[in-house]
């Protein structure tokens, strides 16, 4: 069992890094606070007697050397991630334990497969981007649905959520993607990442009841254009949004998250209809869950249990369906997550 091994938690008093401290103390874990910015340290250690507290700078490697040092492994929920993922990156590397971060950033993500491949593989290290609810979730529903076959013509994930009121790091991270791109769009097609201008369509898409037909905004694309075609071998890769929710994700003045449970966990729902097609042949996968930001602990926490007990099948830079057993990984997540798979 991993329980009782330390794990350094970056970005631990942000809103998603909250919900992972939390959720590593429920599953016997002890979390090192770590992050740049000490004041709000200190006070989230308020809410934590007895854990330790590390500041530390992306700006400053000793630091980062010290934030990890003892520990386990590190999960970096400090966005955005084109400027953390990397030194953190380097950080664990260093210290010789593995790294799981919790980014949506398609570039970010991007960057990490294209800049650590190798020097990870040949350091034998584990190096997990996107293992949250976008990106991870969606690659081990995609790998689940897969099952025995080899290749496929096109995966979809529609994302059924309610509404979507965006953290402050959720904002920030699009404004560096957008600059990234230059305000130009993405999308992964003909086994490619593709950058234009085109105007996303507005669709219609069936999800199961009792959510049913809902209109969806076409190509608004999440990470599962780099987690999925990382290890599968799929040409198409879309991504759908329901419009309420993109709306709200968009908006300017949308309010953050508010809680509605003992959990923090905000009244967001989430549908999530993974469709995998091969010829005339389609296979489905459905997972159900509460609050996009919350569900993701679990996500990480649960990878961070298997790479630390040895249940891995790979070694390098490796999203989550790759690296894990896909349909063992998603019935682990019970009762955060239902999952249904449809052959």
């Amino acid at each position: 069992m991993a329980a009782g091994q330390t794990v350094t938690v970056y970005g631990a008093y942000g809103h998603t890094g909250r919900f992972v401290v939390a959720h590593l103390q429920e599953r016997g874990f002890i979390p090192v606070l770590a992050g740049r910015d000490a004041d709000k340290l200190k006070a989230l250690a308020d809410e934590y007697p007895g854990l330790d507290v590390r500041p530390a700078s992306v700006d400053d490697p000793a630091s980062l050397d010290h934030a990890v040092a003892g520990a386990a492994a590190v999960i970096n929920c400090a966005g955005p991630f084109a400027t953390t993922a990397a030194p953190v990156i380097e950080a664990a590397l260093r210290a010789g334990i593995p790294y799981v971060d919790v980014a949506a950033e398609i570039e970010a993500n991007a960057d990490t497969f294209a800049h650590f491949a190798d020097r990870a593989r040949d350091a034998d290290a584990v190096v997990v981007p996107a293992m949250a609810f976008y990106g991870g979730l969606g690659d081990l529903l995609a790998t689940a649905a897969m099952g025995d076959w080899k290749s496929a013509d096109e995966a979809h994930i529609a994302y059924g959520l309610n509404s979507w009121e965006p953290t402050q790091g959720t904002r920030a991270a699009g404004k560096v993607s957008a600059e990234r791109r230059g305000g130009r769009r993405v999308r992964f097609t003909d086994g490619q990442l593709e950058y234009h201008s085109d105007d996303l369509p507005t669709l219609n898409w069936s999800f199961p009841e009792p959510m049913g037909a809902r209109a969806v905004i076409g190509e608004f694309t999440m990470a599962d254009v780099v987690t999925i075609p990382s290890h599968l071998s799929i040409p198409e890769v879309r991504t759908y949004m329901t419009t309420e929710a993109a709306g709200g994700v968009t908006g300017p003045d949308t309010p953050a998250p508010t809680a509605v449970d003992e959990h923090g966990r905000s009244a967001q729902t989430f549908l999530v209809d993974v469709v995998v097609r091969s010829g005339n042949s389609e296979r489905r996968a459905v997972a159900r869950g509460q609050d996009i930001y919350a569900v993701t602990a679990p996500l990480a926490v649960e990878a961070v249990d298997r790479i630390l007990t040895g249940r891995t099948r790979t070694t390098g830079v490796a999203s989550a369906g790759d690296l894990f057993d896909a349909a063992d990984f998603l019935r682990a997540l019970s009762p955060h997550i239902t999952v249904e798979l449809r052959r």
